[in-house]
């Protein structure tokens, strides 16, 4: 019977993936070593990289199963939760509130594949319908090189680079635009799922350099990077913001991950660290998935500080009522980002918890 390892830094590497996106969204850069590795730079790129990591290659044999898989892991959780923060953005609007789209057929079933912000109080879970779409081209173009005699890793990313980097020159000319946003978003994102499949198939074996070393070339190479090229930031959901031409992009996103690739293989070596990591790295999906309305349930703590004690005078109840990226600091204090940092992860870690404490009281008793 196969023993299952789990693989501890790339758990990590989801988890640091997932709090750099949490923290994005805050406009909290304190992850980001002094502006060094900005996170819109590559941190959606994290989890294409890992999830191309993690692609067996025996899967375009069995295209179905894989696909109706990928179905059951990644949709239908997705339109499940996407149900929910449709109620709640018709119950919101009927308290007064303007964030998201009304609930329609259009916003339950098309607008995830076409931008994911319907709702918007889950709108970092655009990711996962754009997911399921690169994991369903990947296992079909690997399906068919296979058959020609033509499934090399290096042929693949390469292709896959050109199309991308191809894209990004036409979006920074404004050429993908209106549905062309579409394709374009596939073809700028699959380079960072197969750059996954080739560390994993050829690099990984070559990746022993010591700690000095390697933090030295790739910040050297960053350093480099932000002295030449400014605005490395872009938007890979809008794929949109490229003001350094269509290489720098790519080279950000090496960068950014191997600096963090390495950092979550330190943090794999330590017992403690390692366990909470990987528990947060386990939880990804319901942390993408909720703590933007967790941002709102702080928010709507400090509303409520507002209208009955003396705190948080000066809170912005329009910005609160109209605005999902508004960010109300008590005292103006920029630390209070950490009060949202914890309730974005810690709460969807909470009920993730919850649920699992739930399904396996369920089996004990079924078992009794």
């Amino acid at each position: 019977m196969a023993v299952y390892r789990e693989n501890k830094e790339f758990r990590i590497l989801s988890a640091i993936g997932i709090i750099l996106v949490a923290a994005g969204h805050l406009g909290y850069n304190i992850f980001e070593m002094g502006e060094l590795f900005p996170y819109y730079s590559f941190h959606v790129f994290i989890f294409l990289f890992v999830s191309g990591y993690f692609y067996k290659k025996e899967s375009r044999d069995r295209i179905g199963s894989y696909l109706a898989g990928k179905c059951l892991t990644l949709l239908a959780p997705y339109f499940a939760w996407n149900l929910f923060y449709g109620i709640v953005t018709e119950l919101l609007h009927r308290a007064g509130f303007f964030i998201g789209q009304p609930l329609s057929l259009k916003t339950m079933f098309l607008s995830p594949f076409l931008d994911g912000h319907q709702f918007l109080y889950n709108f970092p879970a655009w990711f996962v319908p754009v997911l399921f779409m690169l994991e369903v081209i990947n296992v079909l173009m690997r399906k068919v090189l296979s058959m020609i005699y033509l499934e090399n890793e290096w042929l693949i990313f390469g292709w896959c680079l050109l199309a991308g980097v191809l894209t990004v020159w036409l979006a920074a000319g404004g050429h993908v635009w209106g549905w062309y946003k579409i394709p374009g978003r596939l073809l700028f994102m699959l380079p960072g799922f197969q750059l996954g499949r080739l560390y994993r198939e050829k690099l990984e074996k070559y990746d022993t350099l010591g700690d000095g070393f390697y933090f030295a070339c790739v910040m050297g190479v960053q350093v480099l990077i932000v002295i030449f090229c400014a605005g490395l930031n872009f938007s890979a959901v809008w794929v949109s913001s490229f003001v350094n031409g269509p290489i720098i992009p790519y080279l950000t996103v090496v960068t950014g991950i191997a600096f963090w690739l390495r950092i979550a293989r330190i943090m794999s070596g330590i017992p403690y660290v390692s366990g909470k990591m990987v528990w947060v790295g386990r939880n990804t999906y319901s942390i993408m998935m909720h703590h933007v309305f967790c941002f709102m349930l702080v928010k709507g703590f400090f509303y409520l500080c507002s209208l009955y004690t003396p705190f948080c005078a000066d809170f912005d109840t329009e910005m609160f009522f109209y605005e999902i990226n508004f960010v109300f600091l008590p005292g103006g204090a920029e630390a209070s980002k950490w009060i949202y940092l914890a309730a974005g992860v810690g709460l969807p870690l909470g009920m993730a918890e919850l649920w699992r404490w739930i399904k396996d009281f369920k089996k004990r008793k079924e078992k009794r």
